[in-house]
């Protein structure tokens, strides 16, 4: 296994995907350490009281702050960097937080990486940094460009960068679907709808950590991985979890599509459909060419047709009432 015997790191670590990813890393690996670098030192006391594995670490630090970060990734083999500040109508109010985080703070990360010999990197991103119109979309396009250009500026150095899109992760902390089930539970007399129209991917915690782990073995350097998902109406959502109350329509938030979009129809000329995933090559061309159409576990992919767009409107993949109702009752 690629994470036996490895010292792993994980930015933000305290969030809901980092909690998950090492619940199941200690599940399917033995690693040799398993690091948790984040800011909040309540949420690493009340993380360390449930990981009391003698292997587990816990560094308060920020990813502003590029001289933790390189001692922090001191002796890491395996760096995860899901740590960004991610609430849409949050960072359009607070602008400049969010671009010292998430691009700042990726440059950082890139930075700490190569200078400890890190040996994979993979980035946490979102549906929202395709054909972004918000900042927070914005923040995670530059960072995606960051870490995927990071591959042709580490030298002689063996260290690769990779990045991962998904969508929506449901029961995620600010995902709508706990949102909604505590109005139900408050007895709320109405359901706030954005639009009727809006669609979302939807993937569950355990699909995106297990998408993450199969990208380790599957990473060269320089691609987006983007996971073939289904996509939801947030109408139905609504519909399935609270069939008997009423639907008040309020708006799109700021900075909110209707649809989201992960393989824009500007880099279709750059994807490859494998049979599980989607692969946006770089727009760059590295110092040691590389053949994304067949990746590192020798999964074997095709180009897309030219014009070809993967968004959550179109998507051929829907989730059904019973399946909607199933995946929320696990929050």
């Amino acid at each position: 296994m690629l994470l036996d015997n490895k010292v792993v790191l994980v930015t933000g670590g305290t969030g809901s995907f980092g909690k998950k990813f090492i619940t199941q890393l200690f599940q399917i690996a033995n690693p040799k350490k398993v690091i948790v670098f984040s800011r909040d030192e309540l949420k690493q006391y009340e993380m360390s009281q449930y990981f009391t594995d003698s292997r587990m670490r816990f560094f308060i630090g920020d990813v502003r702050d590029r001289e933790r970060l390189i001692q922090a990734l001191n002796g890491v083999d395996i760096c995860i960097h899901a740590a960004a500040l991610k609430h849409v109508p949050i960072a359009e109010y607070n602008p400049t937080e969010c671009i010292k985080t998430n691009i700042h703070g990726a440059q950082n990360v890139i930075d700490a990486c190569l200078q400890n010999g890190v040996q994979k990197v993979i980035a946490l991103s979102t549906d929202k940094a395709a054909n972004p119109i918000n900042l927070y979309g914005a923040t995670k396009l530059a960072s995606d460009k960051l870490f995927v250009a990071a591959n042709n500026m580490k030298g002689s150095k063996t260290t690769q960068f990779s990045v991962v899109r998904y969508g929506n992760v449901v029961g995620s902390r600010g995902s709508v679907v706990p949102f909604f089930k505590q109005l139900i539970k408050n007895g709320a007399k109405e359901i706030p709808i954005t639009d009727e129209r809006m669609t979302r991917f939807w993937i569950t915690l355990e699909q995106g950590v297990e998408f993450v782990f199969k990208n380790l073995e599957r990473m060269q350097g320089g691609e987006i991985f983007i996971p073939k998902i289904p996509s939801m109406k947030i109408v139905d959502l609504a519909n399935a979890l609270a069939p008997n109350i009423p639907r008040k329509i309020i708006g799109i938030r700021p900075g909110e599509k209707l649809h989201e979009v992960m393989v824009p129809k500007d880099d279709s000329h750059l994807s490859l459909e494998f049979s599980e995933f989607f692969i946006i090559k770089p727009t760059i061309n590295f110092q040691t060419p590389i053949n994304y159409a067949v990746t590192a576990n020798g999964e074997k992919g095709k180009a897309v047709e030219i014009g070809f767009e993967y968004d959550s409107l179109t998507n051929t993949q829907w989730l059904s009432k019973e399946e909607i109702i199933c995946m929320s009752e696990q929050f």
